[in-house]
């Protein structure tokens, strides 16, 4: 067991922060971590000035890195990011969290409108839900205008106005509100339509809903994914925090791009003096906010509104310092990658950039089947009682026609169902009908 070493840290959310006369965040559960991979105690305090550490006109360092080099400190955990110029006067350990450079922006600014945006308000499986139902409603309509005597009376010299292609058409009319005539007669055939229309009132107002819930009237519809289309545009502005890692990386590369992207800030002073301010401008709209990419999702997992674009640039890491020399850099890094290794560097992560939009991300979400499964429940039976009233009606006339021709129910019933359903049927329907207008 190692003596008690002093350690340094610098409040931050969610790396460290104060509750009550503790700290708490990432890093204090990290360093407990570690404490017990590597054995030893410590005592914490913040720094003096608030900074990570910066190297000033005469070589003097501010900040932690500053406590750690004049010996203030033995070993300084924060979101402190492994540079060339902090490895020359500190001990550094392995990385502990990757990050990079990225953009912030709202919502409506970094998705563009496709094609297809009308499909959204229900998903896939709700879609196919409909179109089943569409074509079991038409085929039930169809079905229940032929089995009938109300709505078809004289099979053999009328013909059947509701073909399938008719029931296909009247569905689709009824769906669209428009309605295409004519309607059914008999009281089947009308139950069925009823039920039809009841369910696309309720389909229709919750598509309306969803899809307009979806949109924002204030959305540029601008397609926001990476550097290269943030520097290829002028109709939003952006910035980074002055005086920042952020900031170097864009003065220090000669990516054209990237170097467009600095010239263009330099020019426009659209710098901003905290992430408070950054996330704020973002959330104002028309601002891109620039930086660390693992800030940015902190951002977005706190406000809603916002989103980090998927292009990361200028990968880097953060990692633990130590004086130069110091006998605990190694310990410290091993216990690092073993973290690592198990999983738990992704489980603090989870644990401290857990998202609170999960209420607004589940009204987002597309209509599921099951949010409407009473309307295909309603609609199921009235499909269902619809055909029954069908079958009872051609039943009645049946039992009626048995007792004139003193035949059985069934037999009646059976050759009823035969002239009825056979295809071949209308067809010579039709063409009675037309050798009586020939001879009229």
């Amino acid at each position: 067991i190692l003596a008690a070493i002093l350690i340094i840290c610098c409040l931050q959310e969610p790396y460290t922060m104060s509750k009550g006369t503790q700290l708490e965040g990432f890093c204090m559960d990290l360093l407990s971590e570690v404490a017990k991979k590597v054995g030893f105690k410590y005592k914490v305090h913040l720094v003096k000035d608030g900074s990570y550490g910066r190297q000033d006109e005469s070589g003097n360092w501010n900040g932690m890195i500053g406590e750690v080099v004049r010996g203030e400190a033995d070993l300084a955990i924060a979101p402190l990011t492994l540079t060339a110029a902090r490895e020359k006067v500190v001990a550094m350990t392995k990385p502990f969290m990757q990050t990079g450079v990225s953009i912030l922006l709202r919502k409506d600014i970094s998705e563009g409108a496709g094609f297809f945006d009308f499909l959204t308000p229900f998903t896939a499986e709700t879609w196919v839900g409909i179109l089943i139902a569409y074509l079991g409603t038409a085929a039930c309509i169809f079905v229940a205008t032929r089995l009938s005597p109300c709505e078809w009376s004289q099979p053999l010299s009328e013909q059947n106005t509701f073909s399938f292609l008719h029931s296909l058409w009247y569905t689709a009319g009824a769906l669209t509100l428009q309605g295409a005539g004519p309607h059914p007669k008999a009281l089947s055939g009308r139950i069925i339509c009823c039920s039809w229309w009841l369910f696309t009132i309720v389909l229709l107002a919750c598509y309306f809903s969803n899809l307009s819930s979806s949109k924002t009237s204030d959305s540029s519809h601008l397609m926001v994914k990476g550097f290269e289309d943030l520097a290829n545009q002028d109709m939003i502005e952006y910035g980074c925090l002055a005086g920042s890692s952020t900031l170097a990386f864009f003065k220090n590369s000669n990516n054209p791009v990237y170097r467009r992207i600095y010239e263009h800030m330099e020019r426009t002073k659209s710098f901003v003096t905290s992430m408070d301010e950054g996330v704020r401008r973002a959330k104002e709209g028309n601002f891109a906010f620039i930086g660390e990419s693992v800030s940015l999702d902190l951002a977005v997992a706190r406000h809603c509104e916002l989103v980090r674009a998927h292009e990361v640039v200028g990968m880097r890491g953060y990692s633990i310092a130590a004086a130069l020399g110091s006998p605990i850099i190694k310990n410290l890094s091993v216990a690092i990658l073993q973290l690592s290794e198990a999983g738990e560097l992704a489980y603090l992560r989870s644990k401290w950039w857990a998202s609170s939009c999960i209420s607004d991300k589940a009204k987002s979400l597309a209509v599921q089947p099951h949010s409407l499964r009473g309307m295909f429940l309603v609609l199921s039976l009235g499909l269902g009682l619809g055909a029954l009233v069908a079958v009872l009606e051609l039943t009645s006339k049946s039992r009626r026609s048995a007792a004139e021709q003193k035949k059985s129910c069934c037999t009646v019933l059976s050759e009823e169902l035969s002239l009825r359903l056979r295809t071949s049927n209308a067809n010579k329907v039709q063409e009675n009908l037309e050798k009586d207008k020939e001879k009229a």
